[in-house]
């Protein structure tokens, strides 16, 4: 017998999910269905990401629409785009044997004349996104005074992105005597605020302990110096050949120059933001669930309500700003019961917030080491011997066999192993072997400055000066636009022929270093290091005490475009294939760019800006088909 069966669904709902092979309803469902079913009450439910709030509170709410009255009956408030297409498709789903029962999707970016047209046809249920409801509220596009359901879905992230006012005005204009069921990952200050304001007596589910992580993802962190972050991702992507994962930054130029830079070094990536298009944001989660894209860089908003089945990997690439905005990350994997792992990649600076983390999610990390070159070498060869065993024969090649047989009649069967599984291991041992070990680096460099605390001011060497167009009032008003700093956050600057000297405290010492190195200047590489001088501090713009004689070797700019950037070639490295169709939907030529904002030519090139300057004669990864 179904475990849904005991629920109290009907059959029409009993037979849907039927066809979606559901069999055992999750804890919340559990939990909500028979309360939502048997009560006209009130809700708050908090539940991880991935545990299905959205059949939680769908399949109840459908059984009690009236299909026959095509007045609107309930309205969903999601945070973005992709959450209300997402929802408004899964109770498509489950309503699909009910006749005359219509949900429509209401959100930006689309005609609002064209939504507001398919409500007028008849919507029982309306799934919409704060801002475009409140706009057809305020234009009479639609009414809402006598709903009976009001279901927030996401509640966290829609306040923590600015809709609280949006909420609160949309409510209003909602009866008082409707059920609202709040469902949410976690329950900061606003979201009971929300319920206290709005909701009376409701009924509390709450699965597992509040603000918990999945039982379901592990949690590991890697410690590395700024300037390798990037390095540090390919490896890890590297070591885990069949990854397919969401990679996660904390602002759109990061997210776009970090999908670049992969796409660049071969790497099947795309970039999901807010200055994308609908249609661009469309295409790429097309791609995405269609494995065509195996890295979807994104930052926290535009991935809020992605809904992929078996990303195996959350790839936390910078942390975020709010510590609960991790569990939301987090939950993009080890869904609907399956194990996923969460990766952050930290410096040292950074560790503090690892341990605030492991204290709200009640889930320990490991700490593991970033993989050497020799470790990923093997994996590859192991991953690529598998492969080959695993690939199922297409006969057709059998005629073919005879010239090839020829061809390989000189060698044994030793031999030829040995040759075919070089073709592609040799380029990641010839890439590999000439890379330094971050890990030991990390461990064992004895020339580390000392340690550096939040209010102790730093002072940075920057290979730009003079003769790049630069007095000391220009290159703090650049490092303080470039970083997004406030006026006094950088002082003592120190302008010579060729290279400067300037200050920040030291809890803007990683943005310095992870924005700043290989940030393209027009051409213009910028490499930025920690003075080593301790009466570095004392020095002012006007070159006083800089104790500094001038700089030789390691810090000029590389030009973009040099001879080491081409070496590996696009053609190069792991490809396998290159079909047509991974490159126009996930590469370069889809479009998927969001478009450059800059103020002046000297920060024409910030999209390009990568926190750790690629080496591009790396060898590709093959592309899948």
């Amino acid at each position: 017998m179904n475990k849904f069966e005991q629920l109290g669904l009907n059959e029409s709902l009993l037979l849907a999910i039927k066809d979606l092979g559901f069999e055992n309803p999750s804890e919340v469902q559990e939990k909500a269905i028979p309360v939502l079913l048997e009560q006209n009450t009130d809700l708050v439910a908090l539940a991880q990401t991935g545990t299905g709030k959205t059949a939680a509170f769908g399949f109840p709410l459908i059984q009690k629409i009236d299909a026959e009255n095509k007045n609107t009956q309930a309205l969903i408030l999601s945070p973005t785009r992709e959450l209300c297409l997402q929802i408004t498709n899964e109770i498509k789903l489950y309503s699909k044997y009910i006749k005359g029962l219509h949900t429509v999707a209401v959100y930006g970016g689309a005609s609002i004349t064209e939504q507001a047209r398919e409500v007028k046809r008849g919507a029982q249920i309306i799934v919409a996104t704060p801002g475009r409801m409140q706009d057809m509220i305020n234009r009479g596009l639609v009414n809402i005074k006598n709903i009976d359901f009001c279901i927030l879905d996401e509640a966290d992230e829609m306040l923590n992105m600015g809709f609280y006012e949006d909420i609160c005005s949309i409510l209003s204009d909602t009866p008082d005597e409707k059920n609202t069921w709040l469902f949410s990952a976690t329950m900061p200050a606003e979201v009971a605020r929300i319920a206290k304001q709005f909701m009376s007596n409701p009924e509390e589910i709450t699965v597992g302990h509040k603000n918990s992580g999945s039982a379901t993802v592990s949690h590991e962190y890697y410690v590395v110096n700024a300037r390798d972050r990037y390095e540090a991702l390919k490896r890890l992507a590297d070591a885990n050949p069949d990854i397919f994962s969401v990679v996660f930054c904390r602002t759109k130029r990061d997210t776009q120059a970090v999908a670049e830079k992969l796409i660049e070094d071969g790497y099947n990536a795309a970039a999901l933001h807010g200055d994308l298009s609908q249609a661009q944001r469309d295409g790429v989660m097309k791609s995405f669930r269609g494995r065509q894209i195996q890295m979807l860089v994104a930052t926290d908003v535009a991935a809020r309500g992605i809904d992929v089945d078996n990303v195996t990997h959350v790839v936390n690439y910078q942390l975020p700003d709010e510590i609960e905005t991790y569990n939301h990350r987090s939950g993009r994997t080890g869904r609907a019961g399956k194990l996923g792992t969460s990766i952050v990649i930290v410096t040292k600076s950074e560790l503090r917030k690892i341990h605030s983390i492991e204290r709200i999610i009640q889930q320990k990390f490991e700490e593991k080491t970033i993989p050497s070159g020799i470790e990923i070498c093997e994996i590859q060869l192991l991953h690529l011997a598998n492969k080959i065993h695993d690939t199922e024969v297409d006969h057709e090649i059998d005629n073919y066999l005879p010239a090839i047989y020829e061809v390989f009649q000189d060698l044994s069967k030793e031999e030829l192993i040995k040759r075919m599984v070089s073709v592609e291991f040799n380029r990641f041992l010839n890439y590999y072997k000439k890379k330094r070990d971050i890990a030991s680096e990390k461990s064992e460099r004895s020339s580390e400055p000392r340690e550096i605390r939040a209010g102790d001011p730093v002072r940075y060497f920057i290979n730009i000066g003079a003769r790049d167009d630069f007095d000391w009032m220009q290159l703090k008003d650049f490092i303080k636009e470039t970083l997004d700093l406030g006026r006094d956050d950088v002082f003592k600057v120190d302008v010579k022929e060729g290279f400067s000297f300037f200050n920040t405290d030291g809890e803007h010492t990683e943005k310095v270093m992870s924005i700043l190195n290989g940030y393209d200047m027009n051409g213009r590489r910028i490499n930025v290091e920690i003075s080593k001088n301790d009466g570095g501090g004392r020095r002012d713009h006007n070159g006083r005490n800089s104790g500094f004689g001038r700089r030789e070797g390691g810090f000029r700019g590389e030009r973009s475009g040099s001879a080491p950037r081409r070496e590996g070639g696009r053609d190069g490295g792991f490809r396998s294939d290159r079909g047509s169709a991974p490159r126009r939907e996930g590469g370069r030529d889809a479009g998927f760019r969001g478009e450059r904002s800059s103020s002046s030519s000297r920060r024409e090139g910030a999209s390009r800006r990568i926190e750790s300057a690629g080496d591009s004669s790396r060898p590709r990864r093959p592309r899948r088909s």
